[in-house]
């Protein structure tokens, strides 16, 4: 049985489709940039570097990770910028140091000593139990630190900390329903920058971003799927 016989069409390391997704989301973020006339280039910068994160991810290479450390400080300032101190806390406090984490667990689980795809790991019921849990505890804890920071649209960032907790520690644990935690919390994300954007039109491109950030996401997890199924058949 050949392992490396492609499944799809490539061009390279990434499939056409996968190359497809990842510069339409480039040239969609970039043209909301252009349209909404935002001369803050640093949420062009770091909008382009999360999806760039993203098709990395998806396709279980640890540079993903590595360029969301990157985009976890980034992403983290521009927060604090308007005053969304839950996800100033969240993505610097919480994803950054797991994003760390996360480069050493992908960096130890190779798939058959190859460095550009991580092991997939299938977790134990009671572990999703527990991962859930803990992300309500620090949830509620940090409803009562946002709201003592005045943390604009209270109730939607800390729903917003209970998806990106789930995301990223799943994420670590090499699992692909951390897919679906980043996916549920891009929506969280494009709720919480729309409501920003009525007050300043220049975060419409923040929008855009968690959408384009969505379909990747929704792609990860099929592609984490097909690459379980993959690596149990080799």
């Amino acid at each position: 049985m050949n392992e490396n016989k492609p499944t799809a069409a490539r061009s390279g390391y990434f499939t056409r489709f996968e190359l497809c997704l990842w510069l339409g989301s480039l040239a969609a973020i970039l043209l909301s940039y252009l349209l909404s006339r935002n001369g803050e280039w640093l949420y062009l910068l770091t909008s382009l570097l999360g999806a760039t994160a993203l098709i990395f991810v998806s396709k279980g290479n640890v540079a993903g990770q590595v360029l969301t450390v990157i985009f976890s400080l980034l992403y983290g300032f521009i927060s604090y910028t308007y005053r969304y101190y839950g996800e100033m806390i969240t993505y610097l406090g919480m994803t950054l140091p797991i994003a760390v984490a996360s480069v050493v667990a992908w960096l130890r689980h190779p798939f058959r000593g190859r460095r550009s795809e991580v092991q997939v790991n299938r977790l134990p019921v009671w572990e999703y139990w527990g991962i859930a849990g803990a992300g309500v505890a620090v949830s509620v804890l940090f409803w009562f630190v946002l709201g003592w920071l005045h943390t604009a649209n209270l109730f939607v960032s800390t729903v917003s900390v209970f998806t990106s907790f789930t995301a990223v520690v799943l994420s670590m644990r090499r699992s692909p329903f951390y897919a679906l935690a980043y996916g549920a919390n891009d929506v969280v994300l494009i709720v919480l920058w729309l409501l920003a954007s009525r007050e300043n039109p220049s975060y419409v491109g923040m929008v855009i971003c968690f959408g384009a950030f969505l379909v990747n996401d929704c792609y990860g997890f099929v592609n984490w799927m097909r690459m379980e199924r993959r690596q149990r058949s080799a």
